[in-house]
């Protein structure tokens, strides 16, 4: 259902019947992302997105919501807003 490389791929999914009947699958994180452990920091300069920052250190810009889970935010907008960003420690 996900992308190997996804935050979800290896959760187990379940699911959901909703009020109107509709039955939905869903998934739930199974770690707080702040207890990821960093390897250093990145100060953000003109030019730098989330994909190319993650390509940097990650060597996959498809990875770029391991930056987010590093640094508490499940919300990418939210860390593109930040000048500084956690890197976690070995690609987590």
């Amino acid at each position: 259902m996900f992308a190997t490389n996804s935050r979800y791929a290896k959760l187990v999914p379940y699911t959901v019947t909703l009020r109107d009947g509709r039955v939905v699958t869903a998934t739930r994180l199974s770690r707080s992302p702040s207890q990821l452990p960093l390897a250093g920091y990145h100060t953000k300069v003109q030019g730098d997105r989330l994909d190319l920052i993650a390509a940097r250190y990650l060597k996959d810009p498809t990875l770029f919501w391991k930056l987010c889970d590093a640094n508490g935010t499940p919300v990418a907008a939210a860390l593109e807003a930040r000048p500084l960003i956690g890197i976690p420690r070995g690609g987590v």
